[in-house]
């Protein structure tokens, strides 16, 4: 048992080590975790206002898992190699957690959610972006989204034609 607890004990000692390198290296890591959250925050928070089906935790986390891959990869000193099959990984990954999200309606036969799968594949590239430390791409990507997410929502509400009644074409005289 001392043995077990040496090893798990030591393993912790040697992480808080205040090896100025190692300390630079993990403020940077905090850093980007830090930055994919709150970025990732401002889709889910645009998503939260609609009450759609993914929020503001699974936006944050999305970012914040797809940079602490990327960010424990370059700690454990990865090459770019290495690196772009983790990204490959999650992009691929992601992929399947929208699609899950997307809902189609039987009855009605529409299909609903798919801008917020949009969004959860955008954060995730997002937190990808913080997590390698590309911070300008992260956040103008970041407002570039949003923009889509939030204003093309107004502009398409200030311009949509009138709906259609079912089973009537639509007259644009109406």
């Amino acid at each position: 048992m001392s043995e077990w607890w040496d090893a798990i004990a030591g393993g912790l000692y040697d992480e808080l080590a205040v090896d100025p390198a190692s300390l630079a290296l993990g403020v940077r890591g905090v850093f980007r975790l830090v930055l994919a959250a709150t970025l990732g925050a401002a889709f889910g928070w645009e998503r939260e206002l609609h009450h759609k089906a993914a929020g503001l935790r699974t936006h944050m986390l999305v970012a914040m898992g797809s940079a602490v891959a990327v960010v424990a990869g370059f700690e454990a000193g990865m090459n770019s190699g290495d690196l772009s099959r983790i990204v490959q990984g999650l992009v691929a990954g992601i992929g399947f957690l929208g699609g899950g999200v997307i809902l189609k309606h039987t009855e009605t036969n529409d299909i609903r959610n798919i801008t917020t799968a949009a969004g959860i594949w955008m954060t995730a590239a997002i937190g990808i972006m913080a997590g390698l430390g590309r911070t300008w791409t992260a956040v103008i990507a970041t407002l570039l989204g949003f923009a889509v997410l939030y204003v093309m929502r107004r502009l398409e509400q200030r311009f949509r034609p009138p709906p259609k009644h079912r089973g009537e074409p639509h007259d644009s005289s109406d």
